[in-house]
């Protein structure tokens, strides 16, 4: 993933130095794939920020017995907020700032997670003997919802997204002075996210250590999985001043992070691709800035709204992750025709990303229809609540299996959400090259379009004029620091 960034596409866009990302498919393909990206970007954004208001407002309803959408729309209406008064500058300073709050309250919950399940030692057997490090498995079966390849193919392809071509972390990478302050960000981003998942992973064996024997879902303890952390939180800091409160602290500062960075790349990119096309002059600085903060407050406060439908979609990751693959799978892909294929056109680059949109949004919509009714079931781990004194002696004891019902949906809608965005890629990249051989239009590619891995030196069919000089090799081609 840091190498992708660093060497295939990171170099290109620093080299031009785009206002956004989107520039670079209308200088490099036409202006039609530019808005069709921008509107997959749009979208992508208006549907996620109600499920990043979701997640940490399930953590309010469980500690306040409050509505959980009720949370997420005021949650969401103090991110509006903030992000609309301070720009940038504010978003980068209260990432950095959230990101120190969320590392301290996960080293806090799993160090009290490992005191009261008897250590690491004991935390590690219980999860092998419960068939929770599976992930270690790896078989290539793209069905299985959390197999390790799965799950490295997937998050792979969504974090390579997410720094390369999604415009909240590239407008941050393009802010720095030179390439090696770029680079640099990109190991701390690594690393940092690297960090976080870890800890999650760790945290939620913990959890499974402490529930083996009383499922609190099974048990009804709980209504939904994805309430399942916040139950975990109470139980264990519940008695302990201040760890509750620094486990709600993280969660926010998490989705706060994530919002208003997202509010804040969105606003510039509507600003500079939509407004500005409307505009016959050039606004004042001022009049920039004040256009800017509408823009915010407009989409937010409509994003804000849409978080009371989040209740009926179902698992916040799953939710997340489908929308991710639909939009930006195709995104990457078209990126990578753009930087990688200097043959491939903006007929192959536009057919390429809608069939690439078709093709997932036909696999994950109706899988999605088919676990809403219950017709597709993932196989689950075992569970038990013979732990569960307040359920006087009844005990359920589930197996590692599927239930059969007599209709089975085809093999392809039990694809792993987590392959959605590589399958988006894939398909775009194949189609778009497809389309680019058949309908070839003869003009050049200019090299500051395509990426230093790319050797080969163009001749224009016009003039005969290099585009590049014999010898320059791909480090050679990175931008100078």
């Amino acid at each position: 993933m840091g190498l992708l960034a660093t060497f295939v596409y990171l170099p290109v866009f620093f080299k031009l130095q785009v206002a956004n990302m989107y520039e670079y498919l209308e200088k490099r393909f036409d202006k039609k794939i530019k808005m069709f990206a921008l509107i997959l970007y749009l979208l992508c954004e208006i549907f996620m920020f109600p499920v990043l208001t979701y997640t940490p407002s399930l953590t309010f309803a469980t500690a306040s017995g409050l509505n959980p959408s009720l949370c997420a729309f005021f949650l969401s209406i103090v991110c509006v907020f903030y992000t609309s008064i301070g720009g940038l500058k504010t978003v980068v300073w209260t990432d950095f700032l959230q990101f120190g709050i969320i590392i301290v309250s996960f080293i806090t919950l799993y160090i009290i997670g490992l005191q009261t399940s008897g250590g690491f030692l004991s935390v590690w057997n219980t999860a092998a003997e419960g068939q929770r490090l599976d992930i270690f498995n790896f078989q290539l079966d793209l069905t299985a919802r959390d197999s390790f390849w799965a799950y490295i193919i997937g998050s792979g392809s969504t974090a390579t997204a997410l720094i390369i071509i999604h415009q909240t972390g590239l407008q941050k990478f393009l802010s720095l002075s030179n390439y090696k302050d770029c680079v640099w960000s990109v190991v701390h981003t690594v690393i940092s996210m690297s960090l976080v998942h870890t800890f999650c992973v760790c945290i939620g064996l913990v959890a499974y250590s402490k529930y083996k024997d009383c499922d609190p879902l099974t048990s009804h303890l709980i209504t939904k999985h994805d309430q399942l952390f916040p139950f975990f939180v109470t139980e264990i800091g519940g008695s302990l001043p201040g760890v509750p409160g620094l486990f709600i602290a993280a969660i926010c500062s998490a989705a706060l992070s994530s919002m208003s960075s997202n509010l804040n790349a969105l606003s510039g990119v509507m600003y500079k691709d939509v407004v500005c096309e409307f505009l016959k002059k050039k606004p004042s600085d001022k009049q920039a800035t004040n256009i800017l903060k509408i823009i915010v407050l407009v989409i937010g406060l409509l994003c804000s709204c849409l978080v009371f439908a989040m209740e009926g979609l179902g698992e916040v990751f799953t939710v997340s992750s489908t929308i991710w693959g639909i939009t930006q799978g195709p995104i990457l892909g078209a990126f990578t025709l753009g930087v990688l294929f200097p043959k491939a056109n903006h007929q192959g680059a536009l057919y390429g990303m809608l069939v690439g949109c078709i093709t997932v949004a036909g696999i994950a919509a109706p899988a999605k229809y088919y676990q809403m009714k219950g017709l597709l079931r993932f196989p689950t781990k075992p569970l038990s609540t013979s732990g569960c004194s307040f359920l006087n002696g009844t005990n359920f004891v589930s197996t590692n299996s599927t239930t059969l019902n007599q209709f089975q949906p085809n093999v392809i809608f039990k694809t792993s959400f987590h392959c959605y965005p590589v399958i988006g890629a894939i398909v775009t990249v194949i189609v778009g090259l497809v389309i680019s051989y058949f309908t070839k239009s003869g003009s050049s590619v200019h090299k500051s379009f395509l990426s230093p891995v790319v050797y080969s030196c163009l001749q224009k069919k016009s003039s005969g004029n290099r585009e590049c000089v014999n010898g320059e090799t791909a480090l050679e081609l990175l931008p100078k620091t």
